[in-house]
């Protein structure tokens, strides 16, 4: 077999992609004396605003995810696959949505006007929010929603026969177990919301609305000022790297003993009450979800004999960078997932993976530039180094998806496989890509997805002629020919999602029956 040199030689490379822009970063700013007043600004926004959108996120989630763990319906397998979309979904594309629901023109604005109320603005701080909102409640619901199911259905059955009532079991039994993970789970979107950069790009920008990846970009892109923008770096990475590890420590035990994993009746939420209650808040999580991407798939439809040929060609960028991200994050994780396994020292392997997760694109992207600058014009390897991000920015996802499912291969075939001799290439054809196909088809289908997607480090190195969709999306809302913005959604989303279906179908398809 493998001796587990691939995937060491893959984590250094990893280690050395992750430290050497980072390391470039912190150097590069000691060319600057401190943070100005706009910074400063800039960076009580970030945490303000990841704060509250957190909280709201986390907030709305509690109902849902309480809904769906104490109800069931025919749709429901199809709700809680829904929830898990707004993850793969473009950012820009539903930052276009919301503005179809909520922007100048748009249906709350127009149900206002009926009414004869002042219309609403979307953008500004409202707007970042609202659009976190969007992307996070769905995660935060996903998260509370297995520590749900995670309480044991003998406490639950207990609990029936003492007859508590709902509030005698939220007391008792569903409190602990929020307390237990509220915490982690709210750190988690207060980290992906100080690390957004589509969002408040498209929505917010103004002198009270500007992130500190926002803030970035402006340095980078419009000043030009590359100790501002590495020491807004370091801030950056300094604030994602405290989110990261307080989210490890935070959780609080919530007391439970083991269960049987028994699917129990929820005798307590039988009031037609509590069912109406809990049927409202699917139902209002759907159509917060829903609506804004059927108004802009819908009439994008209609306009996708505008697109002009620069947009296609944006699309065909985009595709090549989803398809190569998606083939070098999958051979590094499985280097990595098996390294991780078999080594003594694997859980090292492990870590360096996840490092990235705390790293922000854009302070990734300033440091490329900065080592790149004296050798080459970066803007000429601006297709590369988005390549390179994305990589790095899933392979914390890969991983996650492959270490278990390697786990599991190496404990039932190890010993067979070195009984018949099988080693190198031979195994690796043989046992270990059909039985690892299905999690490495959702690793693949999942980076192919978010890097198609992408609004990040490409705004910071394309030139016109290299702009991907998502790039060549903004700009089309930003000269407001929202008719062609809608259309290339529509392709943007059918790109994501057509590939995410064809890695995870394909995996499917190539593992063992």
């Amino acid at each position: 077999m493998i001796r587990g040199r691939p995937g060491l030689v893959a984590a250094i490379l990893v280690a050395a992609a992750l430290l050497l822009p980072l390391t470039a970063v912190a150097w590069r700013a000691e060319a600057w004396t401190g943070l100005a007043p706009r910074d400063w600004g800039a960076l009580r926004f970030t945490l303000w605003q990841a704060a509250v959108s957190a909280a709201l996120s986390v907030l709305a989630a509690i109902p849902v995810a309480r809904a769906l763990a104490r109800r069931r319906f025919p749709a429901r397998g199809a709700v809680i696959l829904l929830l898990g979309a707004p993850f793969i979904l473009p950012v820009i594309v539903a930052v276009l949505g919301l503005v179809a629901v909520f922007g100048r023109s748009g249906v709350v604005n127009a149900a206002l006007a009926a009414v004869g109320v002042d219309p609403v603005s979307i953008y500004g701080a409202h707007g970042v929010i609202l659009a976190h909102v969007f992307f996070n409640m769905p995660l935060a619901t996903r998260l509370i929603l297995q520590g749900w199911l995670a309480i044991p259905g003998e406490r639950l059955r207990l609990a029936a026969s003492l007859g508590f009532s709902a509030r005698d079991t939220f007391r008792r039994l569903e409190l602990p177990m929020l307390r237990s993970i509220l915490p982690g789970v709210f750190l988690v979107i207060f980290l992906i919301c100080t690390t957004s950069f589509a969002v408040a790009l498209a929505l917010g920008g103004g002198p009270g609305a500007t992130t500190v990846e926002l803030a970035i970009y402006r340095a980078f892109r419009f000043d030009f000022d590359l100790g501002r923008a590495a020491l807004l770096g370091a801030v950056q990475l300094f604030v994602g790297g405290v989110a990261a590890l307080l989210s490890l420590r935070l959780a609080l035990p919530s007391g439970f003993g083991a269960g049987l994993d028994r699917a129990v009746p929820r005798w307590d939420s039988a009031g037609l009450g509590l069912r109406v209650q809990d049927g409202a808040a699917i139902v209002a999580a759907c159509l917060f979800l829903l609506v804004p991407m059927i108004l802009v798939l819908a009439e994008g439809a209609f306009h996708l004999g505008a697109l002009t040929r620069s947009v296609w060609a944006a699309a065909l960028r985009s595709l090549v960078v989803a398809l190569v991200a998606a083939g070098l994050t999958t051979a590094l994780a499985l280097a990595m997932a098996y390294t991780a396994t078999t080594w003594r020292r694997g859980g090292v392997v492990e870590i360096i993976g996840t490092l990235s997760i705390a790293a922000s694109p854009l302070v990734l992207g300033t440091g490329l530039y900065i080592l790149l600058l004296p050798v080459v014009n970066p803007v000429r390897l601006a297709i590369p180094v988005t390549i390179l991000v994305n990589v790095l920015l899933a392979l914390p996802f890969a991983l996650r998806t492959l270490i278990p499912a390697m786990r599991v291969l190496h404990d039932d075939w190890h010993r067979l496989s070195a009984s018949l001799g099988m080693h190198g290439l031979t195994w690796l054809r043989l046992v270990a890509l059909p039985r690892l196909a299905r999690p490495a088809g959702f690793a693949a289908g999942l980076t192919a997805a978010l890097a198609a997607g992408d609004l990040g480090v490409i705004a910071l190195f394309a030139s016109p002629d290299q702009a991907t969709l998502p790039l060549a999306l903004y700009q089309l809302m930003g000269s407001y020919r929202m008719e062609e913005a809608k259309a290339a959604a529509l392709v943007l989303v059918i790109l994501s999602l057509g590939l995410f279906w064809a890695f995870e179908r394909g995996g499917r398809h190539a593992a063992p029956a």
